[in-house]
């Protein structure tokens, strides 16, 4: 942050702020406060939690019980930054769950439950990104069982364009009405590139044209300065009469 402090600020950008578990290890309500002092052009925020070795439907209680520890000191955060969502990770991986969907959302729901009651009183809305799924079914069980117009999808294009081995319109047609965060970049398929909007294969034009009228919010995953803003411009013009 402090590094892209000036470029965030002239630009006026909104933000949505990565917290890794290292970060949550040192981290105050000091240093929160501090960073939200920071942000004086008073940007609407998103966060992104910790995913890595988490696991939200875990068959393991006490891994479950750490993931709950982490995803609730992330609420803790929220508490402070008051962000409009804050986006999870599903955790499912077909293979790791012997494509016994069923047991991966009945130990989903389980912290889900938990999750977005709390972010719900706070008024904070809870994001699942898709990441290793190759079609959405397991996401769209979720977000029937859950019900909550406060718990929603966060759908990423450049995981979609890797991992689906389904076209688009079957994602939108399971998925649409539950998005409520967009995560934004491309890639040539051949690996999680992160590149910006139009650089790879990912037909935007086409995706928009689904989402057209629809309001969510778009975070831009492209990780340089540079590629964030020439993001921006090509998403101004794929949207301009959408």
């Amino acid at each position: 942050m402090p590094e892209h402090l000036d470029f965030i600020r002239k630009n006026a950008l909104d933000l949505e702020i990565y917290f890794s578990s290292s970060e949550l290890d040192v981290t105050t309500s000091d240093k929160i406060t501090n960073l939200k002092n920071s942000l004086d052009h008073n940007p609407s925020l998103s966060i992104h939690a910790p995913f890595m070795d988490l696991s939200p439907a875990a068959v393991d209680s006490k891994v479950r019980i750490a993931t709950l520890e982490r995803f609730s000191h992330v609420l803790d955060i929220s508490e402070i930054l008051k962000p409009k969502a804050v986006v999870f990770h599903s955790g499912y991986e077909k293979w790791k769950y012997a494509l016994n969907v069923d047991l991966w959302l009945e130990k989903s729901l389980i912290t889900w439950t938990h999750v977005n009651k709390r972010a719900s009183d706070m008024g904070v809305k809870i994001a699942i990104e898709n990441i290793f799924e190759d079609e959405p079914s397991n996401l769209h069980f979720l977000m029937k069982e859950m019900n909550s117009d406060n718990f929603g999808i966060c759908f990423d294009t450049g995981h979609f364009n890797l991992f689906s081995k389904v076209p688009l319109n079957d994602w939108m047609d399971s998925l649409n009405q539950y998005i409520i965060e967009l995560h934004l970049h491309d890639n040539d398929k051949s690996s999680d590139q992160h590149l910006p909007v139009g650089d790879g294969t990912f037909d935007f034009t086409e995706f928009f044209e689904m989402l057209a009228n629809k309001s969510c919010l778009y975070t831009i995953e492209a990780h340089t300065p540079e590629n964030v803003m020439k993001s921006m411009e090509r998403i101004k013009k794929l949207t301009a009469h959408t």
